[in-house]
């Protein structure tokens, strides 16, 4: 049996209907999101509002279809058999835990009915309002740990990064295999004393981490700020080189952690 973690009052703005839920999109070969080719359920609504986000249109809870289970269901079921032995089902978003009690009925019934992997991709910042035994269709974790620093952390997501700093020793406690993801940004994410401090903590996580994924700024979201009318203001950031970005994983793995 798990520790368990007492669960805090709802956070405001939280989906808690256990019945139904708000889906943004789905995409049927991901191939970015988790072990092999995902089936990924894009879920309405976050709190964040980071700077570099490529999916605004997924801010707005009520954005996104309204579903019961059994649409999620069916969405998915027509793949598992190949999901069962390619890879597996990812929840991502959005941000997944804002509808922490729909999200967490769907990812059981696949578990029973279809016994497939599943991956939970999230910023950790509302994992006190689930408790532990949540997670335990959850396979695999992918934390987005967005800077290190709390002063440019709240800069670029409009949050506060402890919640998610929690979350990872929380992941630490329960054994939960991790995937950390990094964004690497000129001029905000990429400074080497900020890079060094972040692979010191996410080396101090153990061997719950399995893999470390700095992933490049791109400008491929511009088209979505501008569709919603919103001020996009990394509009002249560049993207990173591969040489640039190869140093950061060289970063991690002078650490002793898999960086891709």
């Amino acid at each position: 049996m798990h520790e368990r973690v007492p669960v805090s009052k709802k956070p405001a703005g939280v989906h808690m209907d256990l019945d139904h839920g708000f889906l943004h999109s789905v995409e049927t070969g991901g191939a970015v999101d988790g072990p092999g080719m995902r089936f990924v359920f894009f879920m309405a609504g976050c709190q964040f509002r980071c700077l570099y986000c490529h999916n605004p249109d997924t801010w707005k809870l009520h954005n996104g279809r309204r579903v019961d289970v059994e649409d999620m269901l069916k969405e998915v079921r027509p793949y598992a058999g190949f999901l069962k032995f390619a890879g597996g089902v990812t929840f991502s978003g959005g941000e997944p835990m804002m509808q922490a009690p729909f999200v967490g009925n769907v990812m059981s019934h696949i578990k029973k009915e279809m016994g497939l992997h599943i991956a939970l991709d999230t910023q950790g910042y509302l994992h006190e309002a689930v408790e532990d035994e949540w997670f335990d269709n959850v396979d695999l974790v992918m934390l987005d740990i967005k800077h290190i620093d709390p002063e440019k952390y709240h800069a670029l997501t409009a949050q506060p990064l402890q919640p998610t700093l929690d979350f990872a020793q929380r992941l630490k406690r329960l054994g939960k295999k991790a995937w950390i993801r990094y964004v690497f940004v000129p001029d905000l994410t990429d400074d080497p004393e900020d890079v060094a401090k972040m692979a010191d903590y996410v080396a101090s996580l153990g061997e719950i981490v399995q893999r470390v994924e700095v992933l490049p700024f791109h400008q491929m979201g511009v088209s979505k700020w501008d569709a919603l009318g919103m001020e996009y203001t990394l509009r002249d950031t560049r993207t990173p080189t591969n040489e640039e970005a190869e140093a950061a994983r060289d970063v991690f793995r002078a650490r002793g952690l898999v960086a891709a």
